[in-house]
């Protein structure tokens, strides 16, 4: 993809031969992009109102018919960050390109600003690092964590991403794992909790397994058992607000330091969860992109010392 920093970002697709004749000549601008590369008809719309849709490098209109070895360019104009600050907020990148970024968020801090975390989150680290490159654009994360929560974060640079990416998502197509640390023994080795979740009726923040929520499931691995607390691989089939964290205190064994729902923070000070392994289709060129992210260090302490602890027995 060619990218003008300093004015817009160009995407461009040619139209390829179609057996059917029929169907070749009966398509045209909108249909090659609504049916055949799943372009939302919002981003249509607001493409067609600043004139950023061009057919072989001439302005054109939705109904235009099209013909084979036709190049359609889609013209994404250049964003603000809304509100978010630019600030030189730390944090490690696992890939980057025109279309998204992919980092590793370290615990304790937030994806996005909020009333009490303003700012010194990851948004403003994302919009800083941009800025240097001088590229203006809004902060759109795929994948939101807990602030306490470590891993992973899937985030699209234009809108033409976020929107494919989107779709993918409702579709069960990004596949996450995490790992966590839970209190006390899980006696099967894998399993699946499905329990609906929803808002605890007296409180803006916790959540509870409630027959009126909203499906959730969530499947898990044992990979270790120690003294006091289970090492588990879990695997999300919905993305559910705190829908680990609310499963395992829900099946009686609590993520550690989540004193929310009923964690102790004796062993760690934020809820031993972190974001793993994200699988997804990269939304240009759709090949199959998979990251990983290794155990930040609190929760890579607690492991080994774990381990030690039964080297001695």
């Amino acid at each position: 993809m060619n990218e003008n920093h300093d004015i817009q970002q160009v995407i461009r697709f040619t139209v390829p031969w179609k057996a059917d004749r029929g169907e070749q000549e009966k398509r045209n601008v909108r249909s090659f992009l609504r049916e055949e590369h799943g372009i939302s008809r919002s981003l249509l719309v607001e493409l067609k109102r600043a004139k950023g849709i061009r057919l072989n490098g001439v302005p054109t209109y939705l109904d235009h018919p099209l013909a084979p070895g036709d190049t359609v360019e889609l013209y994404l104009p250049e964003e603000k960050s809304e509100n978010v600050e630019p600030e030189p907020i730390p944090f490690f990148i696992i890939y980057e390109d025109d279309y998204i970024l992919v980092v590793d968020k370290a615990p304790n801090l937030c994806v996005h600003p909020t009333m009490l975390h303003p700012n010194g989150t990851l948004a403003n680290g994302v919009v800083y690092h941009w800025q240097r490159q001088g590229i203006s654009r809004k902060f759109r994360p795929v994948n939101r964590l807990d602030k306490d929560t470590s891993g992973l974060v899937l985030i699209a640079k234009n809108q033409y991403s976020h929107q494919q990416l989107a779709a993918v998502q409702r579709a069960g197509g990004i596949i996450r794992y995490y790992e966590a640390f839970v209190h006390g023994q899980v006696r099967e080795d894998t399993g699946t909790i499905d329990a609906p979740i929803r808002r605890k009726a007296d409180s803006l923040m916790e959540r509870i397994v409630h027959e009126d929520g909203q499906w959730a499931r969530t499947h898990y691995t044992v990979l270790g058992r120690y003294a006091t607390f289970t090492h588990l691989r879990l695997k999300l089939d919905t993305g559910r607000t705190h829908q680990i964290r609310v499963h395992m205190s829900y099946m009686g064994h609590p993520l550690l330091g989540d004193d929310l729902y009923g964690g102790e923070r004796m062993l760690i000070g934020r809820q031993a969860l972190h974001a793993r392994m994200l699988s997804f289709p990269h939304p240009r060129d759709k090949r199959m992109l998979s990251f990983e992210a290794p155990l930040p260090d609190d929760m890579a302490t607690l492991l080994v010392a774990a381990h030690n602890k039964l080297s001695f027995r």
